[in-house]
């Protein structure tokens, strides 16, 4: 099996509300937060990011992330998605809108004077599912 494949039987996460990132600090220890994300159809995970938060920095300094997404239902499955994140300006909102969507919120209204946003697509590398017991 592919290691980048999510099986079947986990899609249902990606419906999920939050997602954890981690990313590599500059002082090598794992910056960890909680965000909203989409999963497109052609397997890749997008997150609308804040240009000025110091997640940004982190992953235009070092690319290497890991998406973690937990079933508040039975928090022994969860998937954990390590990938390699491609950066890129959302000056148009379009992303932002997707998100919008989703989740209701409005991000032109979070950014301030000199902010703008980008999407991070993440592209898995590795997948792991994981059901504990199950």
């Amino acid at each position: 099996m592919n290691p980048t494949t999510l099986p079947a039987e986990f899609r249902d996460l990606l419906d999920a509300q939050v997602a954890i990132l981690a990313t590599m600090g500059a002082d090598g220890y794992p910056q960890v937060s909680a965000l909203w994300f989409l999963a497109d159809d052609d397997g890749t995970f997008k997150l609308s990011l804040n240009s000025a938060r110091q997640k940004t920095k982190n992953l235009e300094r070092d690319p290497e992330v890991t998406l973690f997404i937990l079933d508040l239902a039975n928090p022994r499955r969860y998937l954990e998605v390590r990938a390699d994140a491609h950066v890129a300006r959302d000056d148009d909102y379009r992303f932002a809108d997707r998100i919008r969507a989703k989740y209701g919120v409005d991000l032109r209204k979070v950014d301030g004077p000199g902010e703008h946003r980008l999407v991070v697509t993440l592209h898995p590398v590795k997948v792991n599912a994981v059901n504990v017991g199950g």
